[in-house]
């Protein structure tokens, strides 16, 4: 179950990485694309990316819930907690303002200013942050379970 754990979260970090930090303006220099096709874009790529890391969490909790009743421990991570809270806040906050505004954006709707974007990367870099802690720590327990 550990490897289990190890390998999906750093999955989890390449995720997070290639596409908030590569594809997300990386699509804005191809030729011919739009500010209103990127955003229609993102919101496609970044709603994509919030299911597969429900995915991925869901499967880290599976596996730590196993852990716990097989050998009766509990495993508890700060790291682990703040990327859920991270996550969980993303889904049900940020994102949907997030394709609100796009949508908005999209339909020629002015839009006020807004640090949501700001936010959203914040939250991106702290995740990476915390999956790359509690990783590590995974890595380095030697009689974890």
């Amino acid at each position: 179950m550990k490897k289990i754990i190890i390998i999906v979260t750093f999955i989890w970090i390449g995720f997070v990485s290639s596409i908030s930090f590569m594809e997300s303006w990386l699509k804005f220099q191809a030729p011919n694309i739009t500010t209103k096709l990127g955003i229609g874009i993102g919101k496609i790529v970044f709603e994509a990316l919030n299911k597969v890391e429900i995915a991925f969490i869901s499967i880290i909790i599976i596996c730590l819930t196993i852990i716990m009743l097989k050998y009766k421990r509990l495993y508890f991570s700060h790291a682990l907690s703040l990327s859920i809270v991270l996550l969980i806040l993303q889904t049900f906050w940020l994102l949907p303002a997030l394709s609100q505004r796009a949508t908005q954006i999209i339909q020629d709707i002015k839009v006020p200013k807004s640090n949501l974007h700001f936010l959203f990367v914040l939250f991106e870099i702290l995740k990476i942050g915390c999956l790359t802690t509690f990783g590590i720590k995974l890595l380095n327990t030697k009689n974890m379970y």
